[in-house]
């Protein structure tokens, strides 16, 4: 049996050892601060799965998967002040509990503390991680500058959104896996598959994070259900609705995603009554599977122990079955 948590622990002892506690505070504490908020630990986890997959060792992993968590919460940091949100996870944002100008340099400083964690490698790993990790954060860059655009746009097209869910989403996912396969020295040949295993589940967990965001249970998913309704967002169930919907009703979701009530109860229930008479809400999970499903056929075409493809194929089933 795969047990998350035992990564999970590890890891947050690992980073709670190597906390900057430095001066200047006002740069350094918003970085322990939003680093210690919670939260999935995802993608370091992968890192450390996949180094013990492949054969290493998870403690040789420590620091590129205390990287790729620094980087996404950096990215969180700045994407709140994009998008002036007040709350994450809960808590105050950083810009919130401090200000935007703090929140700007301590999550500069986070995206460099981030590379810094790769210097603790030898050249022969250094360097393909440090390849990949550049890659990876000027893509998650990319797609999030094709959210904001989707926000001003009518015509977003299902493909356009699955590029953009890609790189704002999927490609850490997929290099959380990969640097696990570096560190352990696995051929470039399993790096690419298991890269590619981690980029297709990556699409179905965001296109799953968008389902449960309307159709799960609010007191198992943890935050406001209907909240990429009332933020007007073209998600995939939004843009599958638009292309099975009758004409009416796709004419009246239009309408819903121009207008913000300030009882958006009404918005919510009428939108979710479209997606499932649509055969939208069918349709996206389906869509969840498919994705789910062709990472699998790439998890078999890996040189790895049967008991690590169970273990990966293990995790791709939790993650399709999840309810938060």
């Amino acid at each position: 049996m795969l047990d998350l948590e035992a990564y999970k622990t590890s890891f947050l002892s690992y980073m709670d050892s190597r906390l900057p506690q430095k001066e200047p505070r006002n740069l350094y504490e918003p970085i322990e601060y939003i680093l210690q908020l919670g939260g999935k630990r995802l993608r370091p986890v992968l890192v450390l799965m996949s180094a013990d997959i492949f054969g290493c060792g998870r403690e040789k992993a420590m620091d590129a998967a205390l990287a790729i968590e620094i980087f996404h919460n950096f990215s969180l940091v700045h994407d709140d002040i994009m998008d002036d949100a007040p709350l994450r996870r809960g808590k105050q944002t950083v810009h919130e509990k401090w200000n935007i100008n703090t929140g700007i340099l301590s999550g500069d400083a986070m995206l460099i503390n981030a590379y810094q964690l790769f210097e603790n490698y030898p050249a022969e790993h250094f360097k393909p991680l440090a390849k990949l990790f550049t890659k990876t954060a000027i893509e998650v860059c990319e797609g999030q500058q094709y959210d904001v655009d989707f926000e001003e746009r009518d015509d977003v097209t299902i493909d356009e959104y699955l590029k953009m869910i890609e790189y704002k989403t999927a490609v850490l996912v997929g290099a959380a896996l990969k640097m696990g396969a570096i560190v352990s020295d696995a051929s470039e040949d399993v790096q690419d598959k298991i890269y590619e295993f981690g980029r297709l589940l990556g699409i179905a967990f965001q296109i799953q994070d968008d389902y449960l965001d309307t159709f799960g249970d609010q007191a198992i998913f943890g935050k406001q259900i209907g909240g990429d309704i009332i933020e007007n967002k073209k998600t995939y169930l939004y843009l599958k609705a638009l292309n099975l919907a009758d004409s009416s009703s796709s004419d009246q979701l239009r309408h819903l995603y121009t207008i913000s009530p300030d009882e958006p109860l009404g918005k919510i229930e009428t939108a979710k009554q479209i997606f499932e008479d649509s055969g939208a809400k069918a349709a996206t999970t389906e869509k969840i599977k498919a994705y789910t499903e062709e990472a699998f056929k790439h998890l078999e075409q890996i040189e790895v122990s049967e008991q690590g493809k169970r273990y990966l194929k293990e995790f791709g089933t939790n993650l399709m079955n999840r309810k938060m």
